[in-house]
This record gives C-alpha cells, structure tokens and sequence, in this order.
C-alpha cells in the first residue's frame, strides 16, 4: 500500500507542490513523471499503477502549472529545472528516473542537460523537437481564438493540431483521446490561471533539444502516426543522445499515452528497473475492432 504525501516548495519567490507515493517494496528510483504544461499531478493514474509497485511515483504542479503560481516574465526552463532539482533535494535521494511526455518531454532532456548525475534514467516520449513555422502559424492561430473567448474553438484547434485525424491511418481510441484532449483544454481555458500564459510559452520559450546527452541511459519512443514531431525525426533527436534506444510504439499518435495507456506505462516501468523491452506489449499492433460511429467534429 502506497502512502501519498504532498509537499510545498518555492523557486525564485514562486511557490509551487510535488506529490509523493511511497513504495516500500520499491526496487528503483523515484520515477518522475512530466506531462504537457497543463498537465497536473492528479493526471497520471495509469503510471501510478504501473510504477507504483517498483518506485516512489513523484508528480508535480511545477511553476505556471496546476495549482501552482504562475511563472515570471521572461524565459522559464532554467526556472523550472531548478524546480525539479529542488524536488530531488527534498527527496533526499541521489538519482531519481525522469518520465516526460510532449512538453514535458523537453523540460526533462534540459534536466538531463543540466544535472546528469541526478538522473538514473531518462524515458522521452512524443518528443517535439521540430516545430515547423506553419505549426507555430497554428498556434497563434489557435490563441487568438482563446484571446476573443472562443474557448471551444480554441481547445478544437488544438486537440486537431495535436492528433493525427487521417482516417486512412489506424490510431485506437482516436475519438475517444479527441473528446478527451478537446474537453480537458475548453475546461482549463475556463478554470486554470496558466492556460494562455502556457500557450505563449509554448510559442516563443522553447526547450533547446540540440547540444545532445550522455552518461544517462535513455529511451525515446513516439507514436508511429504522431504528427507534431514525425517519428522519423524524433529517431533523429534520438541519436544525439549517446547509447539512447529509439522505440515506435504502432497504431497511435502524439497522444500514446491516452490511446496506449496500460502499454506505455508497462514500458515505463519495464525500462525504470532495467527489464526487458523487446516484449512489451506496446510494440504490438492493437487489434483493429473499428470505433463506434460519431460525428466528423468527434462531439
């Protein structure tokens, strides 16, 4: 049985949380868990389950996140690698291993960058280290609609531009992540603090993912359909990391996480406690039972 403990810090006069669920029987690290900026600590029951039984499972409202205050003005990764750093410290651990998805996926490569000996392993998911400039066109698109109030355009725009919606490429559970991003988005554009100010630093305070990585075992893995940042070149990313391993995990998209879920966490967990790869269930095609009939807008 796990015991969940939540602790207060602050960063450059920000204060900010962590979440801790304590293993006794843990046979690793802590494992970190970084998602997308609007991600909170309360969102990642599937790793929680999976990790739960090998390690102290760490989540974060880290500055401009959750419930966290917001960030300063000006550029925010040194900020918030400091903040994850002073979660380590607070853990009183030496080495913890370090799980980022999309966003988050960044903000861990610049903690490996910044402090390698704190990092036992680094697993890299959905990995956007290319953003084109009609991406970025997208975006801003996407905040002027969120600007005006047009809160359901707004989370529409995005959860199109963060999924592959090409039906003639099979993604699972592709109406049901589609209803769940569009409705996750519309309801922190209406509830959280953060929503704009994360979008604008999603635009213009990106992680640097150039200068590569060594002396911290990695894996980096995508969907093979993800359409922020093709396979191909996160493959690429990949190889800047010396002795990294590069997985494509099939019939999903960005959103791996939503439409694999118990997969991607059982490959979390395989590779925090050094077990095998090769036979995870996520390399698997999922079989291909159809969805049930909606809507073209997915309502």
């Amino acid at each position: 049985m796990s015991e969940e403990t939540i602790r207060s810090l602050s960063v450059s006069g920000v204060p900010y949380s962590y979440r801790l669920l304590r293993q006794p029987d843990r046979i690793t690290e802590p494992v970190m868990v970084l998602g997308g900026a609007l991600q909170g600590m309360f969102g990642w029951p599937q790793m929680e389950d999976h990790l739960g039984p090998v390690a102290d499972v760490v989540t974060a409202d880290l500055p401009g996140m959750g419930s966290a205050d917001p960030l300063p003005p000006g550029p925010s990764i040194d900020i918030l690698c400091t903040a994850i750093e002073r979660i380590i410290d607070d853990l009183e651990v030496p080495q913890i291993n370090l799980f980022g998805f999309s966003y988050g996926a960044g903000l861990a490569f610049s903690c490996a960058q910044r402090f390698p000996g704190r990092i036992a392993r680094l697993a890299l998911g959905g990995v956007p280290a290319h953003v084109s400039a009609a991406q970025l066109e997208y975006w801003r698109l996407a905040a002027d609609h969120l600007a005006r109030g047009e809160v359901e355009t707004f989370a529409r725009l995005v959860a199109e531009g963060l999924m592959c919606l090409d039906e003639d490429r099979f993604v699972t559970r592709r109406r049901l992540a589609f209803r769940y991003v569009r409705r996750s988005l519309a309801h922190a554009a209406r509830h959280s603090p953060h929503t704009a100010d994360s979008l604008r630093r999603g635009l213009s305070d990106r992680p640097d993912f150039s200068g590569g990585l060594t002396g911290v075992p990695t894996l980096v893995f995508s969907g093979e359909h993800d359409t922020v940042t093709a396979p191909p070149r996160q493959r690429d990313f990949a190889t800047s990391i010396k002795g990294s391993r590069f997985l494509t995990i099939p019939d999903a998209d960005h959103w791996v996480v939503l439409e694999r879920p118990q997969d991607v966490a059982d490959l979390a967990a395989r590779f925090f406690t050094d077990g095998p790869l090769s036979s995870a269930p996520c390399l698997t095609p999922v079989a291909r039972e159809g969805e049930p009939a909606t809507d073209p807008a997915y309502a």
